[in-house]
């Protein structure tokens, strides 16, 4: 019978997902080594409070303030940080894979900001980082794109990343609630933090959209290259025209080959009901990724909480352990920190369709100026919708400003800007128009 090798573990920091990962490794032990032929060893946890372990009754005699004593344990192999943040965590990080230790980690923000770099620091010492848990929760989107799908080409990737602000767009579609309410819905309910702002602002679906663009096209990302749009800005309107049409609102990362170039993004969305995207509801998460041989294959589930997302990190503990994941660091090419940085396409250069609401003064002559200016982009219209006013009902004074929602076929996004702003410029206009892309399903070459 062949031997089992020891891999000695230590979690730095242990909130929600850091307690799940103890409880995993502890509770789950024997089915992990059938599993890996390793004995699964976790010899540290290690924080500056234990309050969260405490009530998770984990073993205390694992409790460790000084992440020294972890570092000099020759028996730790594998590091498993879980501390968040950028600058602390960078730093354990760099340590730990000095130290020649593995590192295991679900930092989505310090790998879209520091991953190549700390990429290669691995490299230097022999050792790998993993990260499946950093972007899609217990969703196993980055085993699919460097191992399932290596035969692929990557054509696109349209993902929806976040659960908070897919459940606020879900109670806005459902039940018709502002973003105000539905926020409040989900902060009530534990899935919107009190400060939402990293998530409805767009940044988290960002930070994952850089690993996957650099995991899909071997490419190394600026994350500050990548144009973010949240949904802290989304009108309800929008949101019921979106169902009039035929459409759903989504917060959608994306990430395209266009032409010879890269584009990466995320922005509200419409798509179709049509789409497999649409119906995924609530605080789920689903990436659809596009190959050139496989055409579009998609991944769904829970994309955060403790248990989903630690799921993810003892994956990536036990094909460190077994050797896998470090055949895959050593061997293939598409690592950022192997790959020189690119410059990505500017979303102004991208082609798509689009939805226009503006509001217009009801006067003759009104509608044929946004047309013309329109025209003059280049911009064709493909249907327009036009509400009528409302009954005066004796009110002293009639509303002359009524809804136009107008959808174009595809055109370039820097003409459509330029038209909206010179419509918006024009007496027979209010406030300032919405414009939001379409998105269609991609192309699947022969399929």
């Amino acid at each position: 019978m062949k031997q089992q090798s020891n891999t000695g573990i230590a979690v730095i920091g242990c909130g929600t997902v850091g307690g799940a990962v103890c409880e995993i490794l502890l509770r789950d032990r024997k089915l992990l080594e059938a599993k890996t032929g390793s004995r699964l060893h976790l010899k540290y946890i290690v924080d500056r409070v234990f309050t969260a372990a405490q009530n998770l009754q984990l073993d205390d005699t694992l409790f460790e303030t000084s992440l020294d004593r972890a570092l000099e344990d020759d028996e730790v192999t594998v590091f498993v940080e879980l501390v968040g943040g950028i600058t602390t965590a960078r730093e354990i990080t760099e340590q730990a894979l000095r130290a020649g230790k593995h590192v295991v980690t679900a930092n989505k923000a310090l790998l879209a900001h520091h991953g190549a770099e700390l990429l290669a620091v691995a490299r230097q010492n022999g050792v790998c980082l993993a990260f499946e848990a950093a972007v899609g929760g217990g969703i196993p989107v980055l085993r699919a794109l460097y191992d399932g799908l290596a035969a692929n080409s990557i054509d696109a990737i349209y993902g929806i990343v976040n659960g908070t602000c897919n459940y606020i767009l879900t109670e806005m579609i459902d039940k018709e609630e502002s973003y105000e309410e539905a926020l409040w819905a989900a902060q009530s309910k534990g899935l919107a933090e009190t400060d939402p702002t990293l998530d409805v602002s767009g940044a988290d679906s960002a930070h994952k959209v850089a690993i996957m663009g650099a995991m899909a096209f071997g490419i190394q990302v600026d994350f500050d290259q990548i144009p973010v749009e949240g949904i802290d800005s989304l009108q309800r309107e929008d949101v019921m025209y979106a169902d009039t049409l035929g459409y759903v609102v989504k917060l959608l990362a994306i990430a395209t080959r266009v032409g010879e170039g890269i584009s990466l993004r995320v922005r509200p969305v419409f798509i179709s009901r049509d789409h497999a995207l649409a119906w995924v509801s609530g605080p789920f998460n689903a990436v659809s990724i596009y190959g050139h041989t496989t055409g579009h294959t998609m991944y769904y589930g829970r994309g955060a909480g403790g248990t989903p997302t630690a799921s993810a990190v003892v994956s990536d503990i036990l094909a460190v352990a077994s050797g896998t994941y470090q055949v895959f660091f050593d061997r293939f090419a598409f690592w950022p920190d192997r790959n020189p940085p690119t410059e990505l396409v500017p979303v102004a250069e991208t082609y798509s369709r689009f939805y226009i609401r503006t509001m217009v003064d009801d006067t003759p002559g009104a509608l044929a100026s946004i047309a013309s200016i329109l025209g003059t982009h280049g911009i064709s219209i493909a249907s327009i919708l036009q509400d009528e006013l409302p009954e005066n009902n004796g009110a002293e004074e009639q509303p002359h400003f009524v809804p136009v929602v107008i959808t174009v076929h595809p055109a370039r996004e820097a003409n459509v800007l330029s038209a909206i702003a010179e419509i918006d410029d024009l007496d027979a206009t209010g406030e300032k128009s919405s414009v939001i892309s379409i998105v269609d399903d991609h192309p699947e070459g022969v399929f």
